[in-house]
């Protein structure tokens, strides 16, 4: 999207006039194009500024500072390896790693054929699960090591809906 089509840019316009009035709109003009696009690329957030009036420092500062927000266009399935305390203490950063190992990317990145994307969370909530991984939503509790290559291959197969 670094060259925004007439139609994307239009698109934008449509979602911020729907959010006209409301006292803090950004969040919610921001999650409408994350839902739309994928990801909220700093062109986009140069349309927001200008409709909206909010300096571009401060939604790229939102952009960034969430976590279900992305700069960059995301992978088909999303894995997101939670780092919290919790998770932390029983192994989640080897679980990353192995991710990270098995798909050639590091946390941030996604995969050459667009399929992959690892994102390191600091906390989903799901401490009991520990070490929680979630893909697209779903929820993968007490994930191993050992685990891992299985849960790629079930996404690469098509098993997953």
């Amino acid at each position: 999207m670094a060259h925004l089509s007439d139609t994307a840019v239009r698109q934008v316009n449509e979602i911020c006039d729907r959010h006209i009035g409301e006292n803090t709109p950004l969040i919610m003009i921001l999650s409408d194009i994350q839902k739309e696009f994928g990801y909220v690329p700093i062109e986009v957030q140069e349309i927001v500024s200008a409709r909206t009036g909010i300096p571009v420092a401060e939604i790229y500062g939102v952009v960034t500072f969430y976590s279900f927000f992305s700069l960059n266009p995301n992978g088909k399935y999303v894995i997101g390896c939670c780092l919290g305390t919790a998770c932390y203490v029983k192994g989640a950063q080897q679980v990353i790693d192995k991710f990270s190992e098995l798909l050639g990317i590091a946390p941030g990145e996604t995969t050459e054929d667009g399929m992959f994307t690892i994102d390191a969370l600091r906390c989903i909530g799901a401490c009991a699960a520990a070490p929680a991984v979630t893909i697209n939503g779903k929820i993968y509790a007490r994930v191993t090591v050992d685990q891992v290559e299985d849960i790629i291959e079930e996404y690469r197969s098509g098993g997953v809906i």
